[in-house]
């Protein structure tokens, strides 16, 4: 998250372009757990793809269409978008006219001790019941995020709205205890070492060595808690750290292998199975904010 978000909310979304899939975006940069993400697309947006964080948005402009948990979905303006870590989904305008929305993505270990401040006891992560809905905790949440200037106690006060909506929308969550069954201190010892290693792949015995439990006590415990395995986690933060440099001119084949990519070849497929499309096309569409 920048400084100063008033930035973010100084244009309208609207702006119509010639040909079928034309759009842009711009972000702010992930900061303490939170990623603010608004765009306008015609057309084709995204093909099938997961994010391992929770991605919670409203639709601005027209209407906003794709594919998730088996259902075609459509958002319209005033509506809310609440998609789980590590669920399949694309995303296409619902009319010629286009879309445009505002999204916050946010690391389910944010969501997870939000939670349990809530609660008194640590949860696993609340499951949203309904994916577009007129939510209003999470519709304000995300109002507030891109009309303020944000502090690092305004961004507190902002994920704990966030989990508190998630919460009052959501199915029950399950019960976390510490002990065999859950180990906090190795899960969160696992999470701080795969943030820290972002230019090359982790093998398991690394994790196994760290935090004492066996690999799949440690992938049954680490999806309960931050959502996605070991594996997708590790995977996400390389692909992170090589898409907030998609801007510079460096060639995309550097990026690749600064993140421990073998070739840009591996390096492209995983990105477009994580965001849904090209390296290449990513970087024209944030190059492509509208003055």
């Amino acid at each position: 998250m920048v400084a100063d978000q008033s930035t973010l909310a100084d244009y309208g979304l609207e702006r119509l372009c010639d040909g079928p899939e034309q759009g842009w975006f711009r972000s702010a940069e992930p900061a303490r757990g939170v990623e603010l993400f608004e765009a306008w697309f015609a057309g084709h947006a995204y093909d099938k793809h997961r994010h391992d964080t929770y991605a919670i948005g409203l639709t601005e402009t027209g209407i906003q269409a794709f594919d998730y948990r088996g259902a075609s979905v459509r958002a319209t303006p005033g509506d809310v978008v609440a998609i789980y870590p590590d669920e399949l989904h694309d995303g296409h305008a619902g009319t010629e006219h286009g879309f445009g929305y505002r999204m916050i993505y946010l690391e389910p270990a944010k969501i997870s001790e939000a939670v349990g401040s809530i609660t008194g006891e640590r949860h696993a992560l609340p499951f949203i019941r309904d994916t577009v809905s007129t939510n209003a905790k999470l519709a304000a949440a995300i109002r507030d995020a891109f009309a303020h200037h944000h502090e690092p106690l305004a961004v507190d006060s902002l994920v704990l709205q966030l989990a508190e909506g998630l919460v009052a929308g959501g199915s029950g969550a399950a019960r976390i205890k510490s002990g065999r069954r859950h180990d906090l201190v190795a899960l969160e010892r696992a999470r701080q070492f795969l943030d820290a290693e972002t230019a090359r792949v982790v093998r398991s015995s690394e994790l196994e060595s760290i935090t004492g439990l066996r690999r799949y006590d440690l992938a049954r415990q680490f999806r309960s808690l931050f959502g996605t395995s070991p594996y997708r986690y590790s995977l996400m933060r390389r692909l992170d750290s090589a898409r907030r440099r998609i801007g510079s001119n460096r060639p995309l084949v550097d990026l690749a292998l600064d993140a421990g990519f073998a070739d840009q070849a591996h390096f492209t497929r995983m990105f477009k199975a994580a965001y849904g499309m090209s390296p290449a096309r990513y970087r024209k569409l944030k190059r492509a904010v509208p003055a």
